[in-house]
């Protein structure tokens, strides 16, 4: 008789609880980008009057263009920082201790964050709202690891091109109803009362880690996987680092030059819209910026196993960053609908998350891949902290102004095609060097990898640490705020 754990509707069962650890955090994440009004609204409104559905006063917190893109900046620091020491504690401590420790700090960053909104006109407001999304990104960076591992582990040679694609959609689905949902909440409830409601959802996904991790225990002691804990566990050496490739650095720069450009400009775009375009209230301006990650949530399965099949990820890298670059010349210097950009822009998104990211372990060593992984996510994070805060001296420090001059979005959008220009070189450089080298990036992943070594450690289980099940999770999906 076959086991529970051996069935398709146990891994499933498996994915669906996994897929919900994130759910709540990527709707939290971009709750500022939506209520960006309300985060640099007047204190307090006399006389405010509406025009063309916008009103000239909004009452919010009364924080600066330079505060609220911090609130950016600090989440992505600290991921820079914690992506990597939380691979080595999830490969010392396992995947369950990791799941429930990061879905916490989720749940009090985000309860942090929202306990500030209630000292507004204080002192207190900033470093607490700073000191959640520092708590905040420290989880929900790190949980995305450990759901990488689960879905690694639980469908490794069956459905995981496409389990990674549902993960990856489930979590952008968290996005896309913040930025469909959450300015009709706050019209209804106020800021504090919302943003209260996302430390709920963060709470779901702590039951859900619950959950994920009985059904997990379960299934490994049905599979006998339960008891094989790893003796030894590997130590990464600093000499590692010797190994990493030239392909691999360009990668790298590839990476972070392409997202410096998306999410600064995610973070800004509901107010970018309505002072530049008339006529869009805060709730359409939030439903058009959005659009990026509806983009997302519709291609990101489908556009990873076309990737997977057909190969070309060096060429798919460079053409993202080309077809990038008109949107932000679009968004600076010309009137058409703010649709047409943010559309255009998920769907290079969407391939480039697909063809960066796997492309990592390919050129690296299976023995420094965890490594390689945390270390570009690093770099990332750290460029898109820079770019936030670079955004936010752009834009000016004054909140009293209603909009903030056309002008100063130009520039803007000009530090989005800088951005988008080193994107273009790298990926070019990078193209040349992988040709001379084999060409393994723009090879099918079949191809890529029948030219690697098989590794002993992928035949062991995930869950006590392994690197070798980490490698192969990793390899199919981006970090969270990747994706």
């Amino acid at each position: 008789m076959d086991k529970l754990a051996e069935k398709a509707f146990y891994r499933f069962l498996v994915l669906f609880f996994n897929c919900l650890l994130t759910f709540g955090s990527y709707f939290c994440f971009d709750i500022p980008s939506v209520l960006q009004d309300q985060f640099q609204g007047n204190l307090t409104c006399l006389n405010s009057t509406v025009t063309n559905g916008t009103v000239e006063c909004v009452e919010g917190l009364g924080m600066t263009p330079q505060q609220y893109n911090l609130l950016y900046a600090i989440y992505a620091w600290t991921n820079a920082v914690v992506v990597i020491m939380a691979g080595f504690l999830i490969d010392k401590l396992g995947n369950r201790f990791g799941v429930f420790l990061f879905s916490f700090l989720t749940v009090l960053g985000s309860a942090i964050f929202a306990l500030g909104s209630h000292f507004r006109g204080t002192e207190y407001l900033l470093p607490l709202m700073l000191t959640g999304r520092l708590l905040f990104g420290s989880g929900n960076g790190s949980l995305t690891i450990v759901q990488n591992r689960i879905t690694a582990f639980w469908f490794k040679g069956k459905e995981l091109a496409l389990a990674f694609g549902l993960t990856l959609a489930f979590s952008r689905l968290g996005s896309v109803l913040n930025f469909f949902f959450t300015q009709r909440f706050e019209a209804h409830l106020g800021i504090q009362w919302t943003l209260w409601g996302g430390t709920l959802l963060c709470v779901m996904g702590f039951l859900a880690a619950i959950i994920v991790s009985a059904l997990d225990k379960v299934g490994m002691k049905q599979l006998g996987l339960d008891g094989a804990i790893q003796e030894e566990s590997r130590k990464v050496r600093v000499q590692d680092l010797r190994q990493l490739s030239l392909r691999y650095w360009l990668l790298v720069l590839t990476i972070m030059f392409f997202y410096n450009g998306i999410f600064p400009f995610i973070a800004d775009a509901s107010k970018f819209i309505q002072d530049k375009y008339s006529g869009y209230s805060q709730n359409e301006a939030a439903y058009i910026a959005g659009a990026v990650y509806d983009s997302s949530l519709i291609l990101s399965a489908t556009v990873g196993i076309l990737i997977d099949y057909v190969g070309l990820r060096g060429v798919f890298a460079a053409g993202c960053a080309v077809l990038t670059l008109p949107v932000f010349a679009l968004l600076a210097f010309t009137f058409v609908p703010p649709l047409v950009s943010t559309i255009w822009l998920g769907v290079t998104y969407s391939f480039a998350a697909a063809s960066m990211w796997p492309s990592i372990p390919l050129v690296v060593p299976q023995a420094t891949l965890g490594t390689a992984m945390g270390l570009a996510t690093s770099v990332q994070m750290i460029g898109i902290g820079i770019s936030n805060l670079i955004v936010g001296q752009i834009l000016g420090t004054k909140s009293s102004d209603a909009k903030i001059p056309l002008w100063r979005w130009q520039r803007m959008m000009v530090f989005m095609l800088a951005n988008t220009v080193g994107c273009i070189i790298t990926s070019v450089v990078l193209n040349i060097v992988d040709h001379r080298q084999g060409g393994t990036l723009n090879k099918t992943t079949k191809k890529s990898l029948a030219e690697q070594p098989p590794s002993p450690l992928d035949r062991e289980p995930l869950l006590e640490g392994e690197e070798g099940q980490e490698e192969a999770g990793s390899a199919n999906s981006p970090s969270i705020n990747s994706s």
